[in-house]
Parts: structure tokens; sequence; C-alpha cells
């Protein structure tokens, strides 16, 4: 029992050494997405955690709170990091736009502000009184910020789908935001001369009531 309470307290170090190796690799990062080293510090307390996991099973018939299953450290690299390991030869990268347009129907102006509200109220600290959401515009920009900034955020019963169309272009250099004022409507999207068109991608709404009456209709 001696040599399991000593594998065990190894065990708790390697974990505690790993959770500060992984801290300080996620401060060196500071915030950049898919940190090579970050990732290999979360394999390493993953693993560690899960050791010290089955170890505390193994010697007390405990467990952690800690629901992890082991990571292959060469299988995560080659999942994850691969990409990264890759270099790269082409000598001219490409700069892809996808550009994204989707009508609304407002059935009901009131019911569309009602919603907004309730989303900023819910995003507003319980001291603090939201302001009003004024006009259709405004509610709209309410449901994407509370929601995960994509169309996927307006998919609410208080507006109702019409047409929509993606287009896939390939553009000599990326948009500069700074360079168009922020009530410019048209110069974000405006193709550049040298744009070329990849594909374009119609959008219709599934339009079920139409579908029942074609299908009462039979």
């Amino acid at each position: 029992m001696t040599d399991q309470h000593g594998e065990l307290d190894a065990a708790l170090e390697r974990v505690i050494e790993a959770a500060r190796h992984h801290l300080a690799a996620v401060r060196a990062a500071q915030g950049r997405i898919d940190d090579d080293d970050v990732w290999q510090a979360y394999v390493a307390l993953n693993n560690a955690s899960y050791a010290y996991d089955e170890q505390m099973m193994d010697a007390f018939g405990e467990v952690t709170p800690w629901d992890v299953e082991s990571i292959d450290p060469n299988e995560a690299d080659q999942r994850f990091g691969g990409l990264e390991a890759v270099e790269a030869t082409d000598p001219h990268p490409q700069v892809i736009s996808v550009r994204q347009r989707r009508d609304y129907r407002v059935p009901s102006v009131s019911a569309l502000i009602r919603a907004a509200e309730a989303a900023r109220r819910a995003g507003t600290p319980a001291e603090d009184e939201p302001a009003p959401v004024e006009g259709v515009g405004e509610a709209v920009l309410e449901l994407l910020q509370s929601g995960d900034g994509s169309l996927a955020a307006l998919d609410v019963p208080e507006l109702e789908p019409l047409d929509g169309v993606v287009m896939v272009s390939e553009v000599a250099a990326p948009v500069d935001l700074e360079s168009f004022d922020d009530d410019d409507p048209v110069g974000p999207f405006q193709p550049a001369p040298d744009d070329r068109l990849v594909g374009r991608l119609d959008e219709h709404p599934f339009l079920e009531l139409e579908d029942e009456e074609h299908d009462h209709a039979h």
C-alpha cells in the first residue's frame, strides 16, 4: 500500500506540474487560436489527470471530478497538428471572399422588438436597466450580437426567411474595413475589377405551409 501511496503522490505532482505548464502556455499564447504549445500542454494535463484518476481508483476505489479520457499524443499531433507541420510551397497564396445575403420578412414589428429586448435583458447585469430597442434594424443587430453573430442567430419565429444568396470569389487582397465609412452600405461588398467569381449558391427557404397545402390537394 505504501508503494501505491507514493505512486499516487507522484501522479498528483505530475498533474500540478502539467497544470502549471498549461497555464504558462495559455498566457504566452495571448489568445492565439490553435496554438501548438497550448495544445501540447492540454494533452499533457489531460493525460496526467486521467492517470491520477485511474490510480486513485486503484488505491482507494475513489474517483476525481475530472471526466477525461486518455489522448494518444501521436494521434493528436496527426489529427490537430499535422497541418502546421506542412511547409507552404505555394508562392501565390490566395484570398477567398464569401459574400452572403439573406432577406427576411417581419410579420410583426412589435413581436420582433420584444424578442430583441428579451435578448438584451438577458445579457445585461441585473443591477442595470437595459436601453429600449428602437426599430427593426436595431432589433436584428441585437439578436445577432446576443447570439453567435451568424445568420443562425436570426432563426426566430419573429423573422420569416426569404431567398438568399452566397457568392464565393477569389480576390487579390483581403477587405480593409478601415478604408470604408461605418455607414457605407456598398463599399465592403463591392467586388474589385480583378476579383474572380468562383460560384454562386442560391438559397430558398423551406416553405412548409405550401408543401402541406400541396399534399392536401392530393
